[in-house]
């Protein structure tokens, strides 16, 4: 078993303009920082385009309709104040969900452990019919839709350490008993969301943690709220959005994890996969915006997910 790497060129061609954070650089500083030869066993793949209908198993299609309408013939569009989309971020957008959704039929058909998605835009603040944050098609809530429609998951997880609440996944899942969200965010911080208050049906858990909490104060978090209720949850699948800008430089927030708090966590999910899914675990990319953490970073959680798959 292997762990399998999914990315394409085109997430390359998504333009945020100069002066963005969420800029091409990101993903470059995530392919040099995957190409040195203690990655030679991944198992490196180009993301298909995802369907519509695909998408539209979350995004109602008059949204992606409009979406898709937005996109500029030349320059940039901007679809809120922070969300902003160029001639290629349609094709971006396709592949970014497609690698997702080749992840999950992969990981589930036994040709690989688990996967790492390097794919941007990232996703986990589109709601089902906003888009904002950055995001506009919401890949891992798609994704876990998929697990369930395609592959008979019943209860499916997603775990989100990324240092901004997936306010998009929470919207997606709050009323359904069986999609699990757990996540650990900086509060106050955009998008606003992800009070301990907020619990859905009973399978939305946040640990909200405060400006300037380290790698401890995570742990603690992951260890004391996100992990017993995911065990208790019991997933026949497990997805991971995985910011990592919660790294102590990272410009946009004001938490202080390390590289190792990031492989820590992906230790502990693993452990939960191979209890409940037979070690079934798809992470895909999210924030990140210090491009030496976010190498440093990417690294080592996927370090982890190919030693769990050896």
């Amino acid at each position: 078993m292997t762990t399998l790497l999914l990315s394409h060129p085109a997430c390359l061609e998504h333009d945020t303009g100069i002066g963005h954070p969420e800029q091409p650089a990101r993903l470059r500083a995530i392919q040099d920082a995957l190409s040195g030869d203690a990655f030679n066993g991944l198992k490196r793949e180009e993301a298909p385009r995802a369907t519509l209908a695909v998408i539209e198993r979350l995004h109602p299609a008059s949204y992606v309709e409009a979406i898709r309408a937005a996109m500029p013939e030349r320059n940039h569009k901007w679809l809120d104040p922070d969300t902003v989309v160029s001639p290629g971020s349609w094709e971006a957008g396709l592949r970014g969900v497609g690698a997702a959704i080749r992840a999950v039929d992969q990981v589930m058909a036994g040709a690989a452990e688990n996967a790492f998605c390097a794919v941007r835009p990232p996703g986990h603040h589109a709601e089902p019919s906003r888009a904002m944050g950055f995001c506009f098609f919401n890949t891992v809530a798609i994704a876990a839709l998929h697990a369930r429609a395609a592959h008979g998951a019943e209860r499916v997880a997603v775990i989100d350490f990324d240092v901004h609440h997936g306010n998009g996944t929470q919207a997606a899942f709050e009323t359904d008993k069986n999609l699990f969200y757990g996540s650990t965010h900086q509060m106050p911080l955009f998008p606003g969301t992800g009070d301990l208050s907020e619990t859905g049906v009973g399978n939305i858990f946040n640990a909200p943690l405060r400006p300037g909490d380290d790698g401890e104060k995570f742990r603690d978090a992951f260890r004391s709220r996100i992990l017993p209720a995911l065990n208790d949850f019991s997933p026949d699948f497990i997805l991971v959005s995985a910011g990592f800008d919660a790294h102590r430089m990272d410009p946009l927030a004001q938490l202080r994890l390390e590289e190792e708090d990031f492989a820590w966590v992906t230790d502990k999910l693993l452990e939960e996969a191979a209890k409940h899914t037979g070690g079934k675990l798809v992470s895909t990319l999210e924030g990140g915006y210090d491009l030496g953490a976010l190498g440093r970073s990417t690294a080592v959680h996927v370090q982890v997910l190919m030693a769990a798959a050896s």
